[in-house]
């Protein structure tokens, strides 16, 4: 009588559970400060621009808050630099802290004569944002390793997306009901929440580095730029979310007259149509650590690349072709809205691991700074170009023109090595976190 062998039981009949960060302390604690500070942010940069047109009567005045919100980009090169440079959780904890006591100078706002306050203090919180985005970088990458990466932006990023959803409408009904100060109490609540998180915290960092022997300030400033065009496949991507992403800003600047003949409404219908492109963003978030894990980044961003020329095509045959009925019209900016919305946190996710994965660790607040302005300022600049066009372009030529591009970006990052889309060889991350 043969015996035949038995399956196993107990644990060594468990599938390994797939890499996550959640199962760290830090990174845990992490989490909740972004969803705090993101929760406050997203509130109080549309209040800022209600509260500036109430107090002055001129849309214009309230326009120049995105302006302002915009304009630190400029600076996000020097704040990487910074990041690089110093300690990256008490640089947290100081920039945190700081941008509190920023945003509290609101309180002394009175009338339209301080409306340059207002001003300011965007200026400065949307600065903070993109030092806070640099050392966060730069503290994940000490603290996850490689496999992990993935999961943690993608978490971040429906975070982002989430809080998209929910806090302009919290913020604008709170302004409503309770005027200004409300929305000022839990944008600071949030920087103090986060301050809180990170004393918390213990993470093993990686050394600040001392300027290299005969290197110029604008040598270090830039590095983020050259090592991102550095590697080939990152050097793709970095192009094809710059080219892309900057397309997108004429889809933002032709907003309006697509709700306008493809829905067949007035203005007020934005905001659902973003509500469904807001959802869609945060399901995108969501899968993306499970897409990643089947992918790989290139692939990966490819897919995000192609659905938001998918979104992009369909945005200019809805106004092509109008629909008769209204159920189809809102059909119609659903086939535009999601495919969008849920493939740019795919481009997002799939270029900031893939960065993260192959860069120095202290060139990781410069290169995420360098990243912020390839994809915003392009995106900045072609909805300006977008806007001054319409007054001579039909629409419909610039929504075809932007949709063309993208999927030109797409086609390109399809095109790249097939061997880009094997993961690294081994993990490139050689520090042990310590945290708690």
């Amino acid at each position: 009588m043969t015996s035949t062998a038995s399956a196993p039981h107990g644990p060594e009949a468990r599938a390994p559970k797939p890499p996550s960060p959640m199962r760290r302390p830090a990174y845990r604690r992490l989490m909740v400060g972004w969803f705090a500070t993101n929760l406050g942010d997203s509130a109080l940069y549309l209040v800022l621009a209600i509260w500036v047109r109430e107090i002055t009567g001129s849309d214009a005045a309230g326009a120049l808050v995105f302006l302002f919100i915009g304009l630190p980009a400029l600076l996000a090169p020097w704040a990487g630099q910074l990041a690089d440079r110093a300690h990256r959780r008490p640089l947290l904890i100081a920039s945190n802290l700081g941008v509190a006591a920023v945003v509290l100078l609101l309180l002394l706002v009175r009338g339209p004569e301080q409306v340059w306050l207002i001003y300011a203090v965007t200026f400065g919180y949307g600065l903070s944002a993109y030092l806070t985005s640099a050392a966060q970088a730069g503290l994940l990458r000490d603290l996850l390793p490689d496999d992990e990466i993935g999961s943690a932006n993608g978490i971040f990023t429906s975070i982002d997306n989430g809080m998209r959803i929910v806090s302009p409408p919290l913020g604008a009904g709170l302004y409503v009901v309770a005027g200004p100060w409300a929305v000022i109490a839990i944008s600071v609540a949030g920087y103090l929440v986060m301050a809180a998180m990170l004393l918390t915290v213990q993470i093993e960092e990686s050394a600040p580095e001392p300027r290299g022997a005969g290197e110029t300030s604008w040598h270090e400033v830039s590095a983020g730029f050259r090592e991102l065009l550095r590697d080939p496949l990152l050097r793709l991507l970095t192009i094809a979310a710059a080219v892309g992403f900057g397309l997108t800003g004429i889809l933002n600047a032709t907003i309006f007259p697509l709700i306008e003949h493809g829905l067949q409404a007035g203005p007020a219908a934005l905001g659902p149509a973003q509500a469904i492109q807001g959802v869609a963003a945060l399901a995108g978030g969501l899968l993306s650590a499970l897409a990643l894990r089947r992918l790989a980044e290139r692939r990966f961003f490819a897919w995000g690349m192609t659905l938001v020329a998918v979104g992009s095509f369909a945005a200019y045959a809805v106004v092509q072709w109008p629909l008769p009925e209204e159920w189809m019209r809102w059909a119609g900016i659903a086939l535009v809205q999601w495919p969008i919305g849920f493939g740019v946190p795919w481009v997002v996710v799939g270029l900031s691991t893939l960065r993260m994965r192959l860069v120095p660790r202290r060139l990781q607040g410069r290169t995420s700074a360098a990243m912020n302005v390839s994809i915003n300022v392009p995106q900045m600049l072609m909805l300006a170009l977008g806007t001054a066009t319409m007054a001579i372009v039909d629409f419909r030529w610039l929504l075809l023109a932007a949709a063309v591009g993208i999927a030109a970006a797409a086609v390109a990052v399809w095109m790249g090595r097939a061997g880009d889309d094997a993961p690294a060889s081994a993990p490139t991350h050689d520090g042990r976190p310590t945290s708690g």
